[in-house]
């Protein structure tokens, strides 16, 4: 095999520009998620509660249901100057700038309800942002150059974690640091520094082009027209019905059409499903790592150094994987791999604080997971409809985000029920795949994707 054609579509300068949109789109997860979780447990909050107060990511769940209006209002100034979806973007960091900037002065212990609060703000804004971000990443890459498509949805997961991974690095570290100096206030100023790569982030996304959107507009405006021609009557209530059927229904309905019925449930159901396992397992993972006698910093090291550069590279060769595997195949095997992987974390706690065994139970589960989310990624963007693509992929999206957030939101008090039996909590969360498995395998002879 030739390594250079095999290494080819990541040679388009393209796979820069969604590299630097999935880094935005992932580093707001690091601090909902293993930041807050670490803060709160560091504040006494029992396990149970962190795994409610988990429940923030549910907009992201959410995010379909005003995804429509971010697809069709334009921003007065800002989208005329710099673009329609990095207008809402940019809002958007703005937001989680002044929210990391409000977090840097509160206490969860006297402001609980507060602090949870505004990650329920960061959660909205990055739910938001995550919309118009997917949006401007699948526009990146043509209708046409089919072939790209796995390898920038490649690109996009390695940018995710990479967002994920620095900022969780950059976070644990920089707490752990000023801890050990007898800074009392340490977390609240991680949140400043991390208030920065908001920043630059913010500054890289300018240099990006956006596609001109008139064609999106004009096809818009006909599925209205077409509605006010079949109503009879053109006013202003019916043109403001019109336009909110175009914003709101003709998505749906171009799902529906493109695959059938059963075909369309089918999908949904094995979205929903897909990553439930991992969610469990991921919202405890600090937990479990600080449980068993890990360091902040060598959970910094060990989840968040290695663990990114692993990612990096696995993500990359499971994008490439993917195309010549083909997206069907990727997600059944991923999804089997996955599961299996989850066991290790079960020998993990059996054995007890091996750093030999955590930095290779990271690394095979780095591995499992680039694999599972890069076919994941791909074989959500092969399904949406380019004239809707904001709002199909947030629909899409979202439904895989409700499994891992309704469900894994649960799982700090599965682990109490469980008096703590990190083993066996691990095994269940190896079981969880199956049902996604077996619903994808009796829909896969019926599926249309743009592959």
């Amino acid at each position: 095999m030739n390594l250079s054609n095999f290494f080819k579509p990541y040679s388009d300068r393209r796979m820069l520009r969604i590299l630097l949109l999935g880094i935005m789109s992932g580093f707001p997860w690091v601090l909902i998620g293993s930041a807050l979780s670490l803060w709160l447990k560091e504040n006494d909050l029992s396990r149970t509660t962190i795994g409610w107060a988990g429940l923030i990511f549910a907009v992201y769940a959410l995010n379909f249901l005003w995804a429509p209006l971010i697809d069709r209002i334009h921003l007065p100034f800002l989208s005329k100057k710099i673009g329609h979806r990095k207008s809402w973007i940019i809002l958007m960091q703005l937001a989680i700038f002044i929210f990391l900037l409000t977090w840097s002065v509160l206490d969860p212990s006297k402001n609980l309800w507060l602090v949870i609060a505004v990650g329920l703000g960061i959660a909205i804004s990055s739910a938001t942002q995550d919309i118009t971000i997917d949006a401007l990443r699948i526009e990146q890459i043509g209708e046409n150059e089919k072939n790209l498509l796995s390898a920038g949805a490649a690109i996009s997961v390695v940018g995710w974690w990479t967002g994920y991974k620095i900022g969780g690095l950059i976070s644990l570290v920089s707490a752990d640091i000023l801890q050990k100096q007898g800074v009392e206030n340490y977390w609240q100023i991680s949140f400043l520094i991390l208030s920065g790569i908001v920043t630059f982030c913010s500054i890289g996304l300018l240099f990006i082009p956006e596609k001109n959107s008139e064609k999106k507009i004009n096809s818009q405006k006909i599925t209205d027209q077409k509605l006010i021609d079949k109503i009879g009557v053109s006013n202003f209530f019916t043109k403001k019905l019109a336009w909110l059927y175009g914003t709101a229904i003709s998505p749906l309905i171009s799902f529906f059409k493109k695959n059938t019925t059963s075909v369309a449930l089918g999908i949904l159901g094995f979205i929903f499903l897909f990553k439930i396992g991992e969610a469990f397992l991921g919202r405890m993972s600090i937990l479990f790592y600080k449980e068993i006698g890990f360091s902040k910093t060598d959970i910094a090291f060990y989840s968040k150094g290695i663990g990114w550069l692993t990612t990096v590279m696995f993500t990359l060769l499971g994008g490439l994987f993917a195309v010549r595997m083909g997206l069907v195949k990727a997600m059944i095997v991923s999804g089997i791999f996955m599961a299996s992987t989850n066991l290790l974390f079960s020998l993990l706690a059996w054995i007890g604080s091996s750093e030999i065994l955590f930095a290779f139970t990271v690394l095979v589960d780095d591995l499992s997971a680039a694999f599972a989310t890069v076919a994941f990624v791909g074989f959500i963007s092969a399904l949406v409809d380019r004239t809707y693509t904001a709002t199909q992929y947030a629909l899409l999206a979202s439904i895989g985000t409700a499994g891992r957030t309704l469900f894994a939101s649960s799982s700090g008090m599965m682990v109490d029920w469980l008096n703590g039996n990190w083993i066996i909590f691990f095994i269940i969360t190896a079981v969880m795949v199956i049902p996604s498995l077996i619903c994808l395998f009796l829909i896969r002879k019926k599926l249309k994707l743009n592959e």
